[in-house]
């Protein structure tokens, strides 16, 4: 009698669990009353033309209707691969949007306004700091300079983004690859020659500093008005919260977000302060501890390049050259278009910038080398160049794979134990060199794999021809090869997007910036600064050499 009366009771407590939950089920997968049926739904969705132009190719194709975020869905599947998604109102029964070809799969491509970087798209937030970065960073007084040249192609990219707002990404991808390609030229073009003509602005110091602080402040204010974190933000949070509960970082993330565990260690752990103080939900909502992150990353990269340029340059050159640095980040758009998306990108550039700053300890280069290559991976193409920066000192070489091997146990000890680095390799390394994604050329034209399998290997023996040559090398052309290796990488992603830019935006602004053979000063600066050839050199500063050496102490 006991146990049929626990039975029952069982039983009573299952259906009180069960009933809720199927309620909302139903509420979430079927149309309120009065709403169109899925026969309907499909019917409208079949005189959709684009419906129409496939199942002209493809006559076999199957309708399946569902009924998601409060609209219907009609998939048109010839097996398991789907040609066609059209959505449809479920009160007018009017199709609102409809999709083929990659835009089904991806919903990124399809053009929707803000996904990414929200009101940073405005045009009248856009244009003015693209104009801004420009006006600011061009010599007006030799306008033929290659440098201004080089910040209107940086400013290129903007084609290949307008296409990208619109939903045409035929158009959009290959539109980026002369922009890289131009950007790898010249990047090893400076690399190899160590000098040339670069940044030489015609604003004040003063002017830049002033500029780049307000335009900090205002991205920051942005940022907190008006972002949205994308999946990039959210996998850093979920991961960050695996950290300090103790879990697997890998195998094992959301279903909205399963493909999230893709990043290195570090991309995780640099997101545990912001989520010990903004813990995580559970869900995808606003994710304060993405925007916490993204800001943090944003200003460390902003005042590490201030940094490099006081500590590359003595007086008030080296304040100028930091001004220049800091100008640069500040009012360049993708930078903005980072700090709006709450990406993680960021990370990759304040630990590159870290690699410059602390250029001349090789055990500290191995390590914020080392931390830049557990985030994401590319930077370790960089490793062999920065390994005989020194020469082939034994001393020097064992300090810097020590300090890259310090630092690759400690952040890789936990994932190797569990979940194992064999789960560790498929859920990042592998699954990101076989990712199929129509954000490159080669996705787009499979047919080109050859090309992209040859571009990458010359880029893996590029990356090992610079620890031989050039024999020495200067700050310069270390930020320059450095930058280049990376665009080399970037141009044969399966998967390339506008985000990648910064990994190699600062390197090289830098060696833009320190390509001049003097420092002139600008409109207002002291004049203690500027010398001619055959006059007696004023008492103070020396002036900057055409390659500065890499930085000491």
């Amino acid at each position: 009698m006991v146990r049929r009366r626990a039975s029952l009771l069982a039983l009573l407590l299952a259906l009180a669990l069960l009933v809720p939950a199927a309620a909302a089920a139903a509420k979430e997968e079927h149309p309120a009353p009065g709403d169109i049926t899925s026969a309907e739904a499909t019917q409208a969705a079949s005189r959709d033309p684009k419906v129409a132009a496939q199942t002209h190719v493809h006559p076999d194709l199957i309708p399946s209707p569902v009924f998601k975020n409060e609209r219907w869905e009609v998939g048109w599947f010839e097996g398991e691969h789907e040609y066609a998604l059209v959505m449809v109102d479920p009160k007018t029964g009017e199709v609102t949007e409809s999709w083929t070809g990659y835009q089904v799969a991806w919903e990124m491509a399809r053009g929707y306004s803000g996904e990414f970087a929200h009101s940073l798209n405005s045009p009248f937030i856009w244009v003015p700091l693209c104009l801004l970065f420009f006006v600011g960073l061009t010599d007006w007084r030799r306008l033929r300079r290659i440098a201004n040249l080089d910040l209107l192609v940086l400013l290129g990219f903007g084609v290949s983004h307008f296409f990208f707002n619109r939903g045409e990404i035929g158009i959009s991808v290959p539109l980026a690859y002369p922009v890289l390609v131009y950007l790898l030229a010249r990047c090893l073009w400076i690399g190899f020659r160590g000098r040339g003509a670069g940044l030489r602005p015609v604003w004040p110091t003063l002017w830049l500093l002033v500029a780049a602080l307000f335009l900090m402040g205002f991205r920051v204010g942005l940022n907190m008005a008006d972002a949205g974190a994308i999946d990039v933000g959210y996998a850093g949070v979920v991961g960050a919260d695996k950290i300090v509960h103790g879990e697997p970082l890998y195998g094992d993330f959301p279903e909205d977000i399963h493909s999230g565990d893709t990043y290195g260690p570090v991309n995780y752990a640099a997101y545990v302060p912001f989520e010990v103080i903004w813990p995580y939900s559970g869900e995808w909502d606003d994710l304060p501890a993405a925007h916490g992150a993204s800001i943090t990353f944003d200003i460390a990269t902003f005042l590490l390049l201030l940094v490099l340029g006081i500590r590359i340059r003595p007086g008030p050159a080296g304040r100028r050259l930091a001004a220049i640095l800091g100008f640069g980040w500040a009012a360049f758009p993708y930078t903005a278009y980072v700090l709006q998306s709450d990406s993680n990108d960021a990370l990759v550039a304040a630990l590159l910038v870290a690699t410059l700053v602390l250029l001349a300890k090789p055990v500290w280069r191995g390590a914020t080398l080392a931390l830049a290559t557990w985030a994401k991976f590319t930077p370790l193409m960089l490793g062999p160049m920065l390994l005989t920066l020194d020469g082939w000192k034994p001393r020097k070489l064992a300090l810097y794979a020590g300090g890259f091997a310090a630092v690759t146990v400690a952040v890789m000890l936990w994932p190797a134990i569990d979940p194992g680095l064999k789960v560790f390799y498929e859920r990042t390394i592998a699954a990101q060199a076989g990712r199929s994604s129509p954000f490159s050329v080669w996705g787009q034209d499979e047919s080109l794999e050859w090309l992209r399998v040859t571009i990458l290997a010359a880029t893996g023996v590029l990356a090992i021809a610079l620890a031989f040559v050039p024999r020495k090398k200067s700050l310069l052309q270390v930020a320059a090869l450095s930058a280049a290796l990376l665009i080399g990488v970037q141009i044969t992603l399966h998967h390339w997007f506008y985000l990648y830019i910064v990994w190699f935006f600062p390197l090289m602004l830098v060696a833009l910036a320190l390509l001049e053979r003097t420092e002139e000063p600008g409109p207002g600066e002291a004049p203690s600064l500027r010398w001619r050839p055959g006059r007696r050199r004023p008492q103070g500063p020396s002036p900057a050499r055409t390659s500065p050496p890499v930085p000491t102490g």
